[in-house]
């Protein structure tokens, strides 16, 4: 009997949406409670439950959950009945992170003077380079607390995943699937292979898939097919403007593993040189173990007009893709998501419809959009430009409990010291780590940090750093770091941990161009 088509079973859930039921209980709507675990998150991350099973499971992380069903608990001394004689329970560790509980004065608000001293002398780092913008903002109030450059459009290299990702969950739900189809001509002699855009399409997806198709193809009494694949869902130029890079591969709407030559899943890594014609060469091989004779080679060609569809693979949901794009700054989902925003917008699907659609989504989530260009979806482009208001205010909305469907922008932020691209920064012993969650930003001369943490008040706090003219990321990186600790609490000398690994590499640049790595 053929393989059912591969469904995934990680169905998105909502952690946050038993936070609007708190209305009835407690008086206020205090905003901070509802992602106020995405700060503790990363005390849980510590016991090692993200890095063992991967920061994407279920559209949330397994620390979450494992954090609420331990709410009260204190550990040790939880250890059950004690049989007579036994050993005393092994004593509970210290809280990384005090509770945020009545203990905690919440009510006070942050003092933008105190916040400004605490920031001006680690705002003025001359490894920042020669311009900096920042915002803080209490997400709760929606009220600035610093702002520099606030609203001054720069290049924000990567943080421009939280916009492609905020404005995909808006345009398409968390519970989007993109789906990859099969479809057989009426005369069943033509089968062909329809990209749907999804880039994480792996080789069990297409063995899953050839089964299907081979029993519609048995079924029809077939003796042979042809094979064709169609990448016609997306448009334009599938070079992205940096051109050939092992950080982005061909964008086609049909693709396996990122197109990615070797077994890695993240980070850089030799490409395909044609993506689609190489996932239509592998989906042949799958076909013929199958047991169906493909006549002749695949060709790029669109499904007959009365072709029905025989087998359907869908991707995991949106809120999974989110959470891997943001924690391992992946720019092929990232571009993924903006030309799945552009379709469901009306647009073309290319690079310069995926900026239309992304800037209108964000303008209908009442973001300030003035002075913005979004460039693409990834940040590999330096004509890219926004502004830190704009980052911390998407932010702030991811934050909304009215809008629980883009909390995967908080939950996929990198956990510093310990997830994605902030798993070898916030590295010493001062107590900055766990305590941060940021999207970081790299190319060459730009650096940047956009995310949220848990001041000393207790409050949430949004922030958004970005520099340019920096001469150095080892030492820009280590400057950005020192400013979210202080957001914190921590001492400025608290984020200077090992800078990260390039987020992409430092390969010679052609004259006049910058660097390119993330």
């Amino acid at each position: 009997m053929a393989e059912p088509v591969e469904e995934p079973s990680n169905r998105p859930s909502d952690p946050w949406g038993r936070i609007k039921n708190l209305k009835s209980k407690r008086n206020g709507s205090n905003t901070w409670q509802v992602v106020a675990g995405s700060a503790v998150l990363g005390l849980v991350v510590a016991t090692g439950a993200v890095l063992a099973a991967g920061p994407w499971d279920n559209g949330q992380r397994k620390a979450e959950r494992q954090l609420a069903a331990a709410a009260d608990r204190t550990g040790g001394a939880h250890h059950g009945r004690r049989l007579p004689g036994a050993p005393e329970p092994a004593p509970s560790a210290p809280a990384v992170l005090g509770a945020l509980d009545t203990t905690v004065t919440r009510s006070a608000p942050q003092d933008p003077a105190s916040l400004r001293t605490a920031l001006a002398p680690l705002i003025g780092e001359p490894a920042l380079g020669t311009r900096v913008a920042a915002s803080v903002i209490d997400t709760a109030t929606g009220k600035e607390l610093y702002g520099r450059g606030a609203t001054a459009p720069m290049t924000p290299a990567s943080t421009v995943k939280i916009a492609t990702a905020t404005a995909a969950l808006s345009a398409l739900g968390p519970d989007h699937r993109i789906a990859t189809t099969v479809r057989l001509s009426e005369d069943a002699r033509t089968l062909t292979l329809v990209g749907g855009g999804d880039p994480t399409l792996s080789p069990a997806g297409l063995k899953s898939l050839a089964a299907s198709a081979a029993r519609a193809i048995e079924e029809a009494d077939a003796t042979g097919v042809r094979l064709t694949y169609d990448t016609s869902r997306y448009t334009g130029p599938e070079r992205h403007p940096i051109g050939k890079n092992p950080n982005l591969a061909p964008v086609t709407a049909l693709m396996v593993d990122e197109a990615r030559l070797d077994d890695t899943d993240r980070g850089p890594a030799t490409r395909s040189e044609d993506p689609a014609g190489d996932a239509a060469r592998a989906f042949a091989a799958q076909l013929k173990k199958a047991g169906v004779k493909v006549t002749g080679a695949p060709r790029e060609a669109r499904a007959p007009g009365k072709a029905r569809t025989v087998a359907t693979h869908h991707s995991a949901p949106l809120s999974a893709l989110v959470e891997r794009t943001l924690t391992n700054s992946d720019n092929d989902i990232a571009e993924a998501l903006a030309r799945q925003t552009a379709i469901a917008k009306g647009e073309s699907a290319d690079f310069a419809g995926a900026g239309r659609a992304v800037t209108t989504e964000l303008r209908k989530l009442k973001v300030p959009t003035a002075g913005a260009r979004l460039a693409d979806g990834s940040g590999l482009d330096r004509e890219g430009r926004v502004t830190a208001t704009l980052l911390t205010t998407l932010l702030a909305r991811a934050c909304d409990p009215e809008r629980p469907g883009l909390r995967p922008v908080l939950t996929g932020l990198p956990v510093a010291g310990f997830t994605g691209t902030l798993s070898t920064r916030y590295q010493d012993a001062t107590g900055a780590s766990g305590l941060i969650r940021a999207k970081t930003g790299t190319l060459s001369g730009v650096n940047s940090l956009a995310g949220t943490v848990v001041d000393p008040q207790g409050r949430l706090l949004a922030f958004a750093f970005l520099a340019s003219g920096s001469a150095s990321a080892t030492e820009a990186e280590p400057a950005l770091d020192a400013l979210a600790a202080a957001l914190a609490g921590r001492a400025a000398e608290g984020g200077r941990g090992r800078p990260s690994a390039p987020e992409e590499p430092r390969n010679t640049p052609p004259p006049g161009e910058g660097l390119t790595y993330g």
